[in-house]
């Protein structure tokens, strides 16, 4: 057991659930933002788990058990409120992806002065859970609702890690890669569309063929960002969160320029209810609005300026 084999086992990891999340995405966005959910949950499991934890994780993924992660909240928020009885949740979730249809979530909670916490509570009930102001363009099959947790009984084996361990970095802003993985297949999904409505006159264009190459290389280039975001969260490099938030921008405008050139290669085709193109689009267009975008690459920003990353050079 080598020193590096640690470190091969976790690329080999990580590149299988990059594949996985890229593949589920270009088959259908809700599913790969409930899978991602999914994927995001057992990775905080792994992390901060404790045996019996992870010995009751094991009997609920044999039992076919879907999981999520809901961090979204309206002011004031979900808290843990301690009185003569056992502690119990105050608040609600919104945007909760699967709200209602997913078997557990895990919710972030405060904890006094102690910071945020991890609670695995359960997402099936039906009167906690409320769909009905998702009404949105795309990504409408996730069921983002809102999710109350009033009253919900905390038991040791529901609070996972310790105070904190949510909000640690790298993690919680380099696992950013993971939903861009399934944006980037929403992308590529879109890109093999476009590819199979050309007809022969659109081919033998070279307008159009230009246009779709445009769509390829956007297509290509968030790729190799998202990769490579993957392989620095695999290693925890040292700048792995500037990487994977300015990810999140290249991400965005080739999933945009590849919007924009379906629109032009396909007319009205690709808005025709019906037509996959129009479902990605809708889906990507929603998909992408992920919180604070020009924030993001701000600070990618900022640790750039202040580091001579080509002269330490740990980009290769």
């Amino acid at each position: 057991f080598g020193p590096d084999t640690h470190w091969r086992s976790r690329d080999s990891e990580y590149r299988a659930m990059f594949e996985a999340l890229r593949r589920v995405g270009r088959a259908d966005l809700s599913i790969g933002r409930l899978y991602e959910g999914h994927v995001n949950a057992l990775q905080l499991f792994r992390w901060y788990g404790d045996k019996g934890q992870l010995h009751w994780l094991s009997k609920e993924l044999d039992a076919g058990a879907m999981f999520g992660m809901w961090a979204s909240e309206p002011t004031p928020g979900v808290s843990i409120t301690r009185g003569e009885n056992e502690p119990s949740l105050c608040g609600s979730k919104h945007f909760a992806s699967g709200a209602g249809g997913i078997d557990h979530a895990l919710v972030t909670a405060k904890d006094g002065d102690a910071g945020r916490r991890i609670v695995v509570v359960p997402g099936k009930e039906a009167a906690r859970a409320d769909n009905s102001r998702w009404q949105v363009r795309g990504m409408r099959a996730t069921q983002s609702g809102s999710y109350v947790l009033d009253g919900y009984a905390v038991a040791p084996i529901a609070l996972l890690g310790k105070p904190g361990d949510y909000d640690d970095e790298p993690r919680f802003t380099g696992g950013a890669w993971r939903f861009c993985a399934v944006q980037l297949g929403g992308v590529e999904a879109l890109v093999q569309r476009v590819r199979a409505a050309m007809g022969d006159d659109a081919r033998a264009d070279p307008v159009r063929r230009a246009r779709f190459e445009q769509c390829v290389v956007a297509a290509r280039t968030a790729y190799l960002w998202v990769r490579e975001a993957m392989e620095r969260a695999a290693r925890d490099a040292q700048d792995t969160v500037p990487f994977v938030l300015a990810t999140r921008g290249v991400v965005e405008r080739s999933a945009l320029d590849v919007m924009e050139g379906a629109a032009r290669l396909m007319g009205t085709r690709s808005a025709i209810a019906g037509e996959r193109a129009d479902k990605i689009i809708r889906d990507l267009s929603l998909y992408l609005r992920q919180a604070g975008p020009d924030y993001a690459r701000d600070r990618a920003a900022e640790v750039w300026l202040e580091r001579d990353i080509w002269g330490a050079d740990p980009w290769w």
